[in-house]
């Protein structure tokens, strides 16, 4: 259903007839409420541009209007009306935010007042920020109270001297002192926008809500220029204020990526924390743009039920704990299929189509995270067609990594920056659909989650620089590192990067990377790869002492009788007492 909500002028007058005729008729099924207007009084609040009007498939469907009095200190929003075959479809809400949002442009120091009996419109006006009131808080005007005298109840108002009646006095205020924590329409906001269904839901709903919007999109090597461009194109025609994508890619690297690689860091042994991992950098870039931006209040569109909504939420009070953090997904508990048809609604399509959105991808430099219905499920296994990248080639393929002090400085015999050889892998690998794979683990709220990934150019690099450090570090620098690594992983894992301790495990792990440095040779195959070896100088297995399960050049064989004594001595002691005890 094609829904067109908008401000009205002259040519709708042709509709002031069948506007007020609907309203004479469902004031008769309720039993309530102004039954007449006026068609030339419709008409002057057309031509005037203060009514609003709805439009489905191209069909009158619905109409509101606003009025002035005592001088413009009081506004009122009247005269709702929705026709019968287009009801349940929340068109309502649509025009009464339309014509709410009109009514604060129009008219800015204007107190707004609504007077109802319809529950479902006290709902929406409570969620825009009315507070019900008196009848000696809105207007006095007598213009305004003789209209009254069509409604069923208007006997009820008389008697009780105008104090009160079946309706609900409504009324908001945009003078009255804003407490800490709460929003007025037109407050600035900073969304953090990526283009999908989420944020894109959110964007809307919050522009709807009378907010202005700023959208920004913090750039961790998950995007081409062109793919930004479009998201920018996408959030402009929504209805941000601005856009503004910040590039973070090098920043994320050296501050995290490189210690996941010195960590040889996959979560339950794994996932790579593709996601987790880039959350914190995009979280505390989003918090800064914000308080450049003066914003009143900073949103994302994590769920109530995933890691991300604490990473965000943490990063923000942090850095700029003075702002706003809104989650409308989580706050009201929108499900996916309630976004799509609430974008639908207004005509708004995202770029990777509706049967796409069934799935939720967020993609990054250090790999690609999928959620959809299979991943709610502890059985079921994501279709092939579900990953971003898809199997291309089957012949086999040789590649080799070069490290320098733990560091990726080339791939096949070519240098460049880290960030550039992770690509340049992630766009070889890829093609082969290596680094599938699908995570079971701990969230930070403490219940299970399950969520697909795929990260070819991570999980290689990993495990190629784990296979140099077992040649090259002592048995102890391997052991310490596994211990420290697997915290450094968890903490990040659960939105502990800004706790100093990290920074501690950090100088730890650069210190044990003096020696990283040689080649490894891997070859690709469809679905997986195999680590071949590695070449450097510093290999502990080109030792002249020994060759395992060959031949010493270090030791006797009579230092060997010794050794083998004395570290055998503990096990002796304890068997020897225990036979003894079982003696007696």
């Amino acid at each position: 259903m094609k829904i067109n909500v908008r401000v009205s002028n002259k040519q709708d007058t042709k509709y002031a007839y069948i506007i007020c005729n609907k309203i004479q008729e469902s004031a008769k099924i309720r039993g309530t409420g102004i039954a007449k207007k006026d068609p030339e009084y419709i008409k002057l609040k057309m031509i005037l541009g203060n009514a609003v009007i709805a439009f489905c498939n191209d069909k009158l469907a619905g109409f509101g209007y606003l009025d002035v009095f005592q001088k413009q200190e009081f506004v009122v929003n009247s005269g709702l009306i929705v026709f019968p075959e287009y009801r349940k479809q929340g068109l309502a809400k649509i025009i009464k935010l339309e014509i709410f949002n009109l009514s604060k442009t129009k008219f800015p120091h204007s107190k707004i007042f609504s007077i109802t009996t319809n529950n479902y419109v006290i709902k929406i006006n409570t969620e825009l920020g009315f507070k019900p009131v008196s009848f000696s808080e809105i207007t006095k005007s007598e213009k305004f109270w003789k209209g009254c005298e069509s409604c069923s109840n208007f006997d009820i108002l008389t008697r009780n001297k105008r104090k009160m009646c079946l309706c609900t006095g409504m009324l908001y205020n945009p003078l009255k002192k804003r407490k800490k924590n709460e929003l007025f329409d037109g407050d600035r906001i900073v969304l953090a926008y990526s283009g999908g269904l989420d944020t894109s839901y959110c964007l809307k709903f919050l522009i709807q809500k009378g907010y202005e919007v700023h959208t920004v999109i913090i750039n961790t090597g998950g995007f081409k220029k062109s793919e930004l461009k479009n998201i920018e194109i996408l959030a402009l025609k929504i209805g941000s204020k601005s856009h503004k994508s910040i590039d973070a890619i090098e920043e994320y690297y050296q501050n995290c990526i490189k210690y996941l690689i010195f960590g040889n860091i996959l979560k339950n042994n794994t996932y790579p924390l593709s996601v987790s991992s880039e959350r914190i950098f995009q979280a505390i870039k989003i918090a800064k743009y914000a308080r450049d931006m003066k914003a009143k209040a900073i949103a994302h569109g994590s769920t109530g039920a995933g890691n991300d909504q604490i990473r965000f939420d943490i990063a923000f009070q942090i850095i700029c704990p003075e702002t706003i953090t809104l989650s409308p997904i989580r706050d009201f508990k929108v499900s996916r299929k309630e976004e799509i048809e609430y974008l639908k609604t207004f005509g708004i399509s995202i770029g990777i189509g509706w049967d796409k959105a069934k799935y939720s991808i967020n993609k990054g430099i250090w790999g690609t995270s999928i959620g959809g219905k299979e991943t709610l499920t502890s059985l079921e296994d994501l279709p092939n067609e579900a990953y971003p990248k898809q199997l291309k080639r089957t012949k086999s393929e040789n590649l080799a990594l070069d490290f320098e002090k733990g560091e990726l400085v080339g791939v096949n015999g070519e240098r460049a920056k880290a960030i550039k050889n992770i690509i340049k892998i992630e766009k070889i690998a890829s093609e082969f659909a290596i680094g599938r794979g699908i995570h079971i683990g701990d969230t930070i709220l403490g219940i299970k989650g399950r969520v697909g990934f795929e990260a070819s150019a991570a999980i290689i690099i990993i495990q190629a620089h784990h296979l140099l450090e077992k040649h090259i570090l002592t048995k102890w620098q391997l052991y310490w590192k596994d211990q420290l690594s697997n915290w450094y992983g968890m903490l990040l894992h659960e939105a502990q990067y800004l706790d100093p301790v990290m920074r501690n495990i950090e100088t730890f792990l650069s210190s044990t990377q003096e020696r990283l440095t040689g080649q490894v040779k891997v070859v690709l195959y469809p679905y997986r790869f195999n680590l071949v070896g590695i070449k450097s100088k510093f290999d502990l297995m080109t030792s002249n002492m020994a060759q395992y399960g060959e031949m010493n050049y270090a030791w006797t064989k009579e230092d060997i009788t010794g050794f083998t004594k004395i570290l055998s001595n503990q096990m002796k002691m304890y068997h020897n007492l225990k036979e003894e005890n079982n003696n007696d």
